[in-house]
Protein backbone atom coordinates (compact mmCIF):
# COMPACT_ATOMS: atom_id res chain seq x y z
CA UNK A 1 0.00 0.00 0.00
CA UNK A 2 1.23 3.37 -0.93
CA UNK A 3 2.45 6.14 1.65
CA UNK A 4 0.84 9.44 1.84
CA UNK A 5 4.52 10.71 0.91
CA UNK A 6 3.81 8.41 -2.35
CA UNK A 7 0.82 9.57 -2.97
CA UNK A 8 1.68 12.85 -3.25
CA UNK A 9 4.71 12.06 -5.01
CA UNK A 10 2.44 10.24 -8.20
CA UNK A 11 -0.26 12.87 -7.86
CA UNK A 12 2.40 15.28 -8.37
CA UNK A 13 3.98 13.48 -11.24
CA UNK A 14 0.71 13.36 -13.33
CA UNK A 15 0.01 17.01 -12.56
CA UNK A 16 2.69 18.60 -13.38
CA UNK A 17 2.72 16.44 -16.72
CA UNK A 18 -1.34 17.70 -17.19
CA UNK A 19 0.38 21.66 -16.81
CA UNK A 20 3.79 21.87 -17.59
CA UNK A 21 3.74 20.25 -21.08
CA UNK A 22 0.50 21.85 -22.36
CA UNK A 23 1.32 25.26 -21.27
CA UNK A 24 5.21 25.11 -22.35
CA UNK A 25 3.96 23.65 -26.01
CA UNK A 26 1.62 26.75 -25.52
CA UNK A 27 5.02 29.12 -25.29
CA UNK A 28 7.01 27.55 -27.91
CA UNK A 29 4.05 27.25 -30.21
CA UNK A 30 3.59 30.63 -29.74
CA UNK A 31 7.46 31.97 -30.34
CA UNK A 32 7.05 29.94 -33.46
CA UNK A 33 4.23 31.46 -34.48
CA UNK A 34 6.06 35.36 -33.95
CA UNK A 35 8.74 33.60 -36.10
CA UNK A 36 6.36 32.71 -39.01
CA UNK A 37 4.81 36.14 -38.93
CA UNK A 38 7.58 38.36 -38.19
CA UNK A 39 10.99 36.21 -39.40
CA UNK A 40 12.29 36.53 -36.10
CA UNK A 41 12.37 37.03 -32.15
CA UNK A 42 13.31 39.41 -29.85
CA UNK A 43 16.09 38.14 -27.31
CA UNK A 44 13.32 37.91 -24.31
CA UNK A 45 11.50 35.73 -26.64
CA UNK A 46 14.64 33.25 -27.71
CA UNK A 47 14.78 32.96 -24.15
CA UNK A 48 11.26 31.90 -23.32
CA UNK A 49 11.31 29.79 -26.46
CA UNK A 50 14.50 27.73 -25.29
CA UNK A 51 12.48 27.66 -21.34
CA UNK A 52 9.42 26.36 -22.75
CA UNK A 53 11.93 23.79 -24.36
CA UNK A 54 13.64 22.74 -21.40
CA UNK A 55 10.64 22.31 -19.41
CA UNK A 56 8.98 20.60 -21.23
CA UNK A 57 11.72 17.74 -21.37
CA UNK A 58 12.79 18.46 -18.05
CA UNK A 59 9.37 17.76 -16.61
CA UNK A 60 9.37 14.66 -18.54
CA UNK A 61 12.55 13.74 -16.58
CA UNK A 62 10.91 14.83 -12.98
CA UNK A 63 7.49 13.05 -13.59
CA UNK A 64 9.30 9.49 -15.01
CA UNK A 65 11.72 9.39 -12.05
CA UNK A 66 8.89 10.24 -9.49
CA UNK A 67 6.45 7.38 -11.34
CA UNK A 68 9.55 5.18 -10.71
CA UNK A 69 10.12 6.01 -7.35
CA UNK A 70 6.92 5.26 -6.29
CA UNK A 71 5.89 2.12 -8.57
CA UNK A 72 8.73 0.61 -9.36
CA UNK A 73 11.76 1.46 -6.62
CA UNK A 74 13.70 -1.70 -8.19
CA UNK A 75 14.19 0.14 -11.31
CA UNK A 76 16.51 3.11 -10.03
CA UNK A 77 19.01 0.61 -8.45
CA UNK A 78 19.67 0.17 -12.25
CA UNK A 79 22.88 1.66 -12.38
CA UNK A 80 22.74 2.57 -16.38
CA UNK A 81 19.04 3.84 -15.81
CA UNK A 82 19.36 6.05 -12.85
CA UNK A 83 22.60 7.67 -13.65
CA UNK A 84 20.90 8.48 -17.64
CA UNK A 85 17.77 10.40 -15.65
CA UNK A 86 20.02 12.44 -13.26
CA UNK A 87 22.38 13.30 -15.62
CA UNK A 88 19.73 14.49 -17.95
CA UNK A 89 17.92 16.04 -14.61
CA UNK A 90 21.09 17.77 -13.72
CA UNK A 91 22.14 19.18 -17.22
CA UNK A 92 18.71 20.30 -18.21
CA UNK A 93 18.29 21.97 -14.32
CA UNK A 94 21.57 23.69 -15.00
CA UNK A 95 21.48 25.08 -18.82
CA UNK A 96 17.72 26.21 -17.26
CA UNK A 97 19.48 28.71 -14.24
CA UNK A 98 21.49 29.69 -17.42
CA UNK A 99 18.98 30.43 -19.42
CA UNK A 100 17.35 32.65 -16.16
CA UNK A 101 20.69 34.81 -15.75
CA UNK A 102 20.82 35.27 -19.76
CA UNK A 103 17.12 36.72 -19.65
CA UNK A 104 18.00 38.48 -16.12
CA UNK A 105 21.35 39.85 -18.02
CA UNK A 106 18.82 41.44 -21.46
CA UNK A 107 17.08 42.78 -18.83
CA UNK A 108 19.64 44.51 -16.74
CA UNK A 109 21.25 45.75 -19.79
CA UNK A 110 18.22 46.91 -21.52
CA UNK A 111 16.53 48.66 -18.75
CA UNK A 112 19.99 50.32 -16.64
CA UNK A 113 22.16 51.43 -19.66
CA UNK A 114 25.17 51.32 -17.36
CA UNK A 115 28.75 52.60 -19.07
CA UNK A 116 30.85 49.80 -17.49
CA UNK A 117 32.71 48.09 -20.42
CA UNK A 118 31.54 44.81 -19.19
CA UNK A 119 27.69 45.65 -19.59
CA UNK A 120 28.37 47.16 -22.40
CA UNK A 121 30.41 43.93 -23.75
CA UNK A 122 27.50 42.26 -22.16
CA UNK A 123 24.62 43.71 -24.26
CA UNK A 124 26.11 43.75 -27.36
CA UNK A 125 26.97 39.76 -27.35
CA UNK A 126 23.02 39.29 -26.13
CA UNK A 127 21.59 41.57 -28.62
CA UNK A 128 23.99 40.42 -31.38
CA UNK A 129 24.76 37.14 -30.67
CA UNK A 130 22.07 35.29 -28.22
CA UNK A 131 21.37 32.24 -30.06
CA UNK A 132 25.07 31.39 -30.52
CA UNK A 133 25.29 31.76 -26.72
CA UNK A 134 22.62 29.64 -25.89
CA UNK A 135 24.16 26.85 -27.65
CA UNK A 136 27.56 27.51 -26.17
CA UNK A 137 26.02 27.41 -23.15
CA UNK A 138 24.06 24.55 -23.62
CA UNK A 139 27.08 22.81 -25.00
CA UNK A 140 29.22 23.89 -21.96
CA UNK A 141 26.81 22.50 -19.20
CA UNK A 142 26.54 19.00 -21.10
CA UNK A 143 30.31 18.82 -21.05
CA UNK A 144 30.42 20.15 -17.20
CA UNK A 145 27.89 17.37 -15.83
CA UNK A 146 28.03 14.47 -18.61
CA UNK A 147 32.03 13.13 -18.72
CA UNK A 148 32.03 13.92 -14.51
CA UNK A 149 28.99 11.03 -14.43
CA UNK A 150 30.39 8.56 -16.48
CA UNK A 151 33.33 8.33 -14.35
CA UNK A 152 31.17 8.47 -11.39
CA UNK A 153 29.09 5.57 -12.66
CA UNK A 154 32.12 3.54 -14.11
CA UNK A 155 33.78 3.77 -10.28
CA UNK A 156 30.35 2.70 -8.98
CA UNK A 157 29.80 -0.56 -11.45
CA UNK A 158 33.70 -1.58 -9.50
CA UNK A 159 33.46 -3.71 -6.35
CA UNK A 160 34.86 -2.51 -3.44
CA UNK A 161 36.53 -4.08 -0.99
CA UNK A 162 35.67 -2.48 1.99
CA UNK A 163 33.76 0.64 3.88
CA UNK A 164 36.83 2.94 3.88
CA UNK A 165 37.38 2.76 0.19
CA UNK A 166 33.83 3.18 0.16
CA UNK A 167 33.82 6.22 1.84
CA UNK A 168 36.58 7.77 -0.16
CA UNK A 169 35.53 7.56 -3.25
CA UNK A 170 32.06 9.36 -2.16
CA UNK A 171 34.35 12.39 -0.78
CA UNK A 172 36.12 12.13 -4.16
CA UNK A 173 33.29 12.41 -6.15
CA UNK A 174 31.68 15.16 -4.34
CA UNK A 175 34.37 17.13 -4.68
CA UNK A 176 36.16 16.45 -7.65
CA UNK A 177 32.58 15.93 -9.91
CA UNK A 178 29.81 17.48 -8.18
CA UNK A 179 30.79 20.73 -6.37
CA UNK A 180 33.08 21.85 -9.77
CA UNK A 181 30.03 20.97 -11.66
CA UNK A 182 27.16 22.37 -9.21
CA UNK A 183 29.21 25.75 -8.82
CA UNK A 184 29.42 26.46 -12.73
CA UNK A 185 25.55 25.45 -12.87
CA UNK A 186 23.89 26.75 -10.57
CA UNK A 187 26.09 28.80 -8.03
CA UNK A 188 27.58 31.14 -10.73
CA UNK A 189 24.44 31.86 -12.84
CA UNK A 190 21.94 32.23 -9.64
CA UNK A 191 24.37 34.44 -7.99
CA UNK A 192 24.70 36.77 -11.97
CA UNK A 193 21.05 36.50 -12.18
CA UNK A 194 20.73 37.94 -8.32
CA UNK A 195 23.16 40.82 -9.12
CA UNK A 196 20.92 41.86 -12.00
CA UNK A 197 18.22 41.88 -10.20
CA UNK A 198 19.92 44.09 -7.30
CA UNK A 199 21.21 46.23 -9.98
CA UNK A 200 17.81 46.95 -12.29
CA UNK A 201 16.11 47.49 -9.15
CA UNK A 202 18.05 49.86 -8.05
CA UNK A 203 18.33 52.23 -10.82
CA UNK A 204 15.00 51.63 -10.94
CA UNK A 205 14.72 52.99 -7.87
CA UNK A 206 16.97 56.21 -8.31
CA UNK A 207 14.97 56.66 -11.43
CA UNK A 208 11.83 57.38 -9.95
CA UNK A 209 12.62 59.02 -6.96
CA UNK A 210 14.89 61.54 -9.36
CA UNK A 211 11.43 61.80 -11.41
CA UNK A 212 9.23 61.94 -8.05
CA UNK A 213 11.29 64.92 -6.83
CA UNK A 214 11.77 66.64 -10.70
CA UNK A 215 9.95 69.89 -10.62
CA UNK A 216 9.91 70.61 -14.29
CA UNK A 217 6.71 69.14 -14.49
CA UNK A 218 7.59 66.37 -17.31
CA UNK A 219 4.64 63.69 -17.74
CA UNK A 220 6.12 60.42 -15.31
CA UNK A 221 7.23 57.72 -17.88
CA UNK A 222 5.22 54.60 -18.13
CA UNK A 223 7.17 51.49 -15.97
CA UNK A 224 5.18 49.00 -16.36
CA UNK A 225 7.51 47.20 -18.80
CA UNK A 226 10.27 47.56 -16.38
CA UNK A 227 8.47 46.57 -13.56
CA UNK A 228 6.90 43.32 -14.97
CA UNK A 229 11.02 42.82 -15.78
CA UNK A 230 11.88 42.64 -12.43
CA UNK A 231 9.02 40.74 -10.95
CA UNK A 232 9.82 38.24 -14.02
CA UNK A 233 13.43 38.29 -12.74
CA UNK A 234 12.31 37.45 -9.03
CA UNK A 235 9.69 34.72 -9.99
CA UNK A 236 12.38 32.88 -11.60
CA UNK A 237 15.01 33.53 -8.83
CA UNK A 238 12.13 32.58 -6.62
CA UNK A 239 11.54 29.16 -8.23
CA UNK A 240 15.58 28.37 -8.76
CA UNK A 241 15.90 29.10 -4.82
CA UNK A 242 13.04 26.03 -3.98
CA UNK A 243 15.03 24.23 -6.44
CA UNK A 244 18.30 24.30 -5.53
CA UNK A 245 16.37 23.60 -1.57
CA UNK A 246 14.52 20.58 -2.79
CA UNK A 247 18.10 19.41 -4.06
CA UNK A 248 19.80 19.34 -0.78
CA UNK A 249 17.51 16.64 0.25
CA UNK A 250 20.61 14.00 -1.82
CA UNK A 251 22.77 14.59 0.39
CA UNK A 252 20.48 13.77 3.47
CA UNK A 253 20.00 10.38 1.62
CA UNK A 254 20.34 8.73 5.14
CA UNK A 255 17.66 11.20 7.18
CA UNK A 256 14.39 11.31 6.25
CA UNK A 257 14.36 14.96 5.24
CA UNK A 258 11.18 15.54 4.08
CA UNK A 259 11.47 13.86 0.57
CA UNK A 260 8.08 14.15 -0.93
CA UNK A 261 8.06 17.66 -0.18
CA UNK A 262 11.51 17.87 -1.82
CA UNK A 263 10.51 15.92 -4.87
CA UNK A 264 7.22 17.94 -5.41
CA UNK A 265 8.87 21.24 -5.00
CA UNK A 266 11.22 20.07 -8.09
CA UNK A 267 8.00 18.41 -10.27
CA UNK A 268 5.73 21.44 -10.26
CA UNK A 269 8.45 24.06 -10.70
CA UNK A 270 8.30 23.35 -14.91
CA UNK A 271 4.27 24.74 -14.77
CA UNK A 272 5.17 27.32 -12.42
CA UNK A 273 7.88 28.57 -14.59
CA UNK A 274 5.38 28.85 -17.73
CA UNK A 275 3.16 30.48 -15.82
CA UNK A 276 5.57 33.30 -14.90
CA UNK A 277 6.39 33.64 -18.57
CA UNK A 278 2.87 34.24 -19.50
CA UNK A 279 2.56 36.65 -17.10
CA UNK A 280 6.36 38.52 -18.05
CA UNK A 281 4.61 38.25 -22.56
CA UNK A 282 1.82 39.75 -23.55
CA UNK A 283 2.44 38.41 -27.08
CA UNK A 284 2.13 34.94 -26.10
CA UNK A 285 -0.99 35.70 -24.16
CA UNK A 286 -2.34 37.45 -27.40
CA UNK A 287 -1.29 34.34 -29.81
CA UNK A 288 -2.76 31.53 -27.06
CA UNK A 289 -6.01 34.01 -26.40
CA UNK A 290 -6.68 34.67 -29.95
CA UNK A 291 -6.01 30.58 -30.59
CA UNK A 292 -8.63 29.55 -27.80
CA UNK A 293 -10.85 32.24 -29.33
CA UNK A 294 -10.71 31.09 -32.81
CA UNK A 295 -10.72 27.57 -31.64
CA UNK A 296 -14.16 28.15 -29.61
CA UNK A 297 -15.66 30.21 -32.73
CA UNK A 298 -15.02 26.74 -34.85
CA UNK A 299 -16.44 24.58 -33.16
CA UNK A 300 -19.95 26.84 -32.39
CA UNK A 301 -20.02 27.16 -35.96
Amino acid sequence: MLSPDSISILVSSVLGLGLAIPSNTCIVMGNLDIIRKKGKLSPTDVIFLAKGIVNILLQCVLSIEGMIYVLCWAFLSVKELSGFLNTSLYVLMYYNFWLTFWLSAHYCTSITNLSYGFFIWLKRIVSNFLNQLLFLTALGMFIVRVPGSLVVNAESIQPSENRTEDSGKMFHEIFSYRVPANFLGIILPFCLSLLCLVLTSSFLLRHVWRVKNNDSGSTRPNLQAHVTALRTIFFLLLISTFFCMSQLDVFFQNSQTFPAVCWNLQILSPPVEAAVIFQASNKLRRIILRRFWTRSQNTET
